[in-house]
C-alpha cells in the first residue's frame, strides 16, 4: 500500500502509531477482531489525551515599497496585512493558520472561539468543527483560520499530511495559475502587463491572471491583446475584473477576451449582495464566468450553484470555512457540473493548505486530466510569501509539487511572524 506521508519522521507517540496502523488496516479492509486491539479505552471513550492550551493571533503588517492593488482599491493599498493564528498542546505540537484581517475575525477567535478550544483536543474534529460555527453567526474567516491550524496540529499529531486526513490526494502535483498583473503605482498598464507576462514565461509559468476594470474596456482590450501578443497561443489566461464592471461593460469585455482566447473572466460585476445578477449575466457571457472568493460558508455557496450563477465557483478556505468547507462545497458544484477552482491570495501557510486541498479534488469530469483545479499564486510582493516557511515550494514546469511533511507541510519561521506582528 502506498503511503504518502514521511517515513522518515519518527512517530510523536505510541497512541499516533496506533491510531496510522489502524486506518492503513481498515483502509486494506482487513478489520481487527476488536476494536480494543488498536485503541485503548480512554480513545474509545473520546476521552483527550492532546489538548489545546492556548490560542494565539498575529496580526501581521508589511509597508509596500509600491502602492498596488484592484480595479476598485482608490486610493491604492500602500500596506499589506494578514492574521494569523496559532495553535499550542501540551505536547508541545503546535498549529497554524491564515485569514484576512477584516470582519472582526480577530476579535471572534479570541473572544469566542479560544475559550471554546483550550482544554480540547484537536484530534476530534468533528465536534470541534461543529463548536465553531455554533455560536459566532457564521463568521468564516475566523472559523477558517482556526479549522486550518487545527488540521495542521491533526496531521502533526498523526504524522500524516492534510491530504490523508481527508481520504488522500489525487495527484502529487498542482498546477499553478499565477495572479501576475496589478494596477501598480507608477506604472502604465500598457507596458507594465505586457513586461511582467513575458517574465512569468521566462519562468516558466503556463498560466496567469491579470487585473482588469479600473479603465475602459477599449484601452483595457488593447492591453489585454497585447499580454496575448507576447505570451503566444499556448498560454492560459485569465482576467479578474474585481467588482469594476455593470452589466453592459462586463459583456463586452467578456466579448473582447472571448476573442484573445482567455480562459474566464471573475467577478466582473461587485459580490454583494449575494453576488446579484451573476446568474443573468452567466447567460450572456461568451467565456466562462468565475466566482466565489466571498462566499463565507457552504450554505451561501448553495445558492450561487443553485442559481447557476458562475461556471466556475471559487471558495477561498481562509475567507468561508477552511478545508472541509471547501471540499463540501467542491462536491456540491460537482454535482451542477459547475468547476471548482479555489481562491487563494495570502502568505505561504494559507497556499500550504490550499495546495494540501487542491491535492484532493476531483477532475471535473471522466476524462483525462485537462481541467484540472489550478493553485492561484500571486506575484506581488509579499513578505510572506517567500520566507514565511523555512523551506520554499517546489516547483517545475507550472506545476507545485505537494507537500508531504506531516500537517500543512510547512515550518513557520516564527522570527518573521515577530518582525512584522504589530
Amino acid at each position: 500500500m502506498k503511503q504518502n506521508y514521511d517515513p522518515s519522521l519518527p512517530l510523536q507517540n505510541s497512541r499516533r502509531d496506533l491510531l496510522r496502523i489502524g486506518a492503513g488496516v481498515l483502509a486494506g479492509g482487513l478489520v481487527p477482531y476488536s476494536l480494543a486491539d488498536a485503541f485503548d479505552a480512554e480513545d474509545l471513550a473520546g476521552q483527550p489525551r492532546l489538548k489545546i492550551t492556548s490560542v494565539k493571533t498575529y496580526l501581521l503588517r508589511h509597508r509596500l515599497k509600491r502602492a498596488f492593488g484592484a480595479s476598485v482599491s482608490v486610493p491604492l493599498p500602500k500596506t499589506r496585512d494578514a492574521l494569523l493564528v496559532k495553535l499550542e498542546t501540551d505536547e508541545g505540537l503546535v498549529g497554524w493558520g491564515e485569514t484576512a484581517p477584516i470582519s472582526g475575525a480577530r476579535g471572534t477567535i479570541e473572544d469566542d472561539l479560544a475559550p471554546r478550544l483550550i482544554g480540547q483536543n484537536p484530534l476530534e474534529y468533528r465536534r470541534l468543527w461543529r463548536e465553531l460555527w455554533g455560536a459566532n453567526f457564521g463568521n468564516g474567516l475566523a472559523v477558517g483560520a482556526v479549522e486550518t491550524a487545527i488540521n495542521d496540529l491533526r496531521g502533526k499529531a498523526l504524522n500524516l499530511p492534510v491530504a490523508e486526513l481527508f481520504g488522500g490526494r489525487m495527484r502529487e502535483r498542482v498546477p499553478v495559475y499565477v495572479s501576475a498583473m496589478d494596477y501598480t503605482e507608477g506604472l502604465e498598464i500598457e507596458e507594465y502587463y505586457p513586461e511582467a507576462a513575458a517574465k512569468m514565461v521566462e519562468l516558466g509559468h503556463q498560466a496567469m491572471k491579470m487585473r482588469v476594470g479600473r479603465y475602459s474596456v477599449a484601452r483595457e482590450a488593447k492591453v489585454a491583446a497585447a499580454v496575448r501578443d507576447v505570451v503566444g497561443p499556448d498560454i492560459q489566461l485569465m482576467a479578474d475584473g474585481n467588482g469594476a464592471y455593470t452589466m453592459g461593460s462586463a459583456i463586452r469585455m467578456g466579448h473582447e477576451l472571448h476573442e484573445l482566447g482567455f480562459e474566464f473572466l471573475e467577478e466582473p460585476l461587485p459580490q454583494s449582495p449575494k453576488y446579484a445578477g451573476y446568474d443573468e449575466l452567466r447567460r450572456k457571457m461568451p467565456l466562462p464566468l468565475a466566482g466565489g472568493e466571498a462566499l463565507d460558508s457552504r450554505a451561501a455557496a448553495k445558492q450561487l450553484i443553485d442559481r447557476r450563477a458562475v461556471d466556475i465557483i471559487q471558495p477561498d478556505l481562509s475567507l468561508c470555512g477552511g478545508l472541509g468547507e471547501v471540499l463540501f462545497i467542491a462536491e456540491m458544484a460537482k454535482l451542477s457540473s459547475i468547476r471548482c477552482i479555489p481562491h487563494c491570495w495570502g502568505g505561504d501557510i494559507l497556499i500550504a493548505a490550499t495546495i494540501q486541498l487542491l491535492s484532493l479534488l476531483h477532475e471535473p469530469h471522466w476524462g483525462l486530466p485537462t481541467d484540472t483545479p489550478q493553485l492561484e499564486l500571486d506575484q506581488s510582493e509579499n513578505p510572506w510569501r517567500d520566507g514565511l516557511a523555512t523551506e520554499r515550494f517546489e516547483m517545475r514546469d507550472g506545476f507545485i509539487t505537494v507537500p508531504t511533511k506531516p500537517g500543512l507541510g510547512i515550518e513557520v519561521d516564527e522570527e518573521v511572524v515577530r518582525r512584522y506582528a504589530v
